[in-house]
């Protein structure tokens, strides 16, 4: 028991003089300049300012494609990427982006095709994968779609029963 009481005690007088030294001595003020710049540079995020972040096509046909280019220009003080582009449907293909980082003051543009399928008003967002503070951002494109005339007109209440033998 005595051993025991003395072997505790010679562990807890090592453990209070080994934790003398002073911490701050440890710093190094090269080190916490270092992290300050990298922590303040941090905060910068690109920004991604569009010409229009909403285009109308207005009246279209039925059936009818159309197209129309988003353009975009990073005016945030670092690199803008723009990893992926995504519409809400398969009637709406985004396409001819830039995948290369975009420096401050650079301008880009996008290509999105609607195929013109739908009836009155519709409107689809396409959505971008940045590296802004956000992490994304979303433009729409809008038509108001018309019955085609030339299309062969839908006889209303007439339901064909295939007899089965």
């Amino acid at each position: 028991m005595k051993k025991a009481i003395l072997a505790l005690s010679a562990l807890c007088l090592v453990a209070f003089t080994s934790c003398k030294e002073d911490a701050t001595s440890k710093i190094n003020s090269d080190n916490v300049a270092a992290a300050a710049e990298r922590d303040a540079s941090a905060a910068d995020f690109p920004v991604i300012t569009f010409e229009e972040t909403e285009h109308d096509f207005g009246t279209i046909i039925n059936g009818t494609p159309v197209e129309t280019k988003f353009k975009y220009t990073n005016t945030g003080k670092t690199p803008l990427v723009v990893s992926n582009i995504k519409s809400t449907c398969g009637c709406t293909v985004p396409s001819d982006w830039n995948r290369d980082p975009l420096a401050a003051g650079e301008s880009a543009e996008f290509t999105v095709k609607f195929n013109g399928k739908g009836s009155n008003q519709v409107q689809k967002s396409i959505t971008l994968t940045t590296n802004t503070e956000k992490g994304s951002e979303v433009v729409k494109i809008k038509a108001f779609v018309q019955p085609d005339p030339n299309a062969p007109a839908k006889k209303a209440g007439t339901a064909s029963i295939k007899s089965v033998q």
